[in-house]
């Protein structure tokens, strides 16, 4: 049985095919294409630290685990080993727990946790830790698990896209479903039609995934405050602005605060 730190000791290996470009790196493109997550994490951490600062400080936390994300994606695409892969799936299921302890709608709880956000900090991070150990004792569960929490989390949006007429939020949400449905179509090609693309020479599906995704993250982060903010931040508004500037067509958003009363 090779050691889980051997190159090509997972069982996924994606289209793109292996060493062409490097004797050290598998999969080039989609070992490179992760450059974005060291991009986009630390710059939402500075434009989103007003909002973090009177909100809660582990939002920085959360863009901090998005470039942990990106480096245990890098290492997995570099060496295709089995350890690289257990570390992104892992990353990526605290990536989506954090951001259920600081923005999940205390509408959503389980009726026994209604308006209790510490106990329910507690059980999220009770089966997060739970299913990190399962991860390496049944790693076929991760996919279902990450999807799962993703499609629960998507569930939520659109039921706040639904009962809210503020058109920042209903923009932002609408940007953040149809960037996710693109980057999942990537991804989902690359695994399911990759003999097509090899045939046409076109094998970098998941390369795009981990663009489409990094950009998807800020429109999804600020979508959550915007949701969040209706639920724990009454008599402030949040305003949505856009980097580098907002008469820009395209640029990451992020949210300033406003007191209703200064207005």
């Amino acid at each position: 049985m090779p050691s889980i730190f051997a190159y090509q000791s997972s069982e996924v290996d994606w289209c793109e095919s292996n060493f062409v470009y490097s004797e050290l790196v598998a999969e080039f493109y989609n070992t490179f294409s992760n450059v974005p997550f060291f991009i986009f994490g630390p710059l939402m951490m500075s434009l989103m630290h007003p909002y973090a600062q009177k909100r809660s400080l582990w939002t920085h936390g959360v863009c901090a685990i998005f470039m942990v994300v990106g480096l245990f994606s890098m290492y997995f695409h570099m060496t295709l080993s089995f350890l690289g892969q257990l570390l992104d799936e892992i990353a990526i299921l605290w990536l989506l727990a954090s951001g259920y302890c600081i923005w999940m709608p205390c509408c959503y709880y389980p009726s026994f946790l209604k308006k209790n956000r510490p106990r329910f900090i507690r059980l999220v991070i009770t089966t997060t830790v739970v299913s990190t150990f399962l991860s390496f004792l049944r790693p076929t569960i991760n996919a279902y698990a990450l999807n799962s929490i993703a499609i629960h989390i998507l569930y939520i949006v659109i039921q706040e896209y639904k009962k809210t007429s503020n058109k920042e939020l209903r923009r932002i949400i609408e940007v953040s479903i149809v960037l996710w449905a693109i980057a999942l179509t990537s991804w989902i090609s690359d695994r399911l039609v990759c003999s097509f693309w090899q045939q046409i020479n076109f094998s970098y599906l998941h390369s795009i995934w981990h663009v489409l995704i990094s950009i998807t993250f800020p429109y999804g982060m600020v979508a959550m405050a915007l949701v969040d903010a209706r639920y724990e931040m009454p008599g402030q508004t949040l305003k949505v602005h856009y980097w580098p500037r907002d008469t820009w067509v395209v640029g990451l958003p992020y949210v300033e605060i406003r007191s209703d009363k200064a207005c």
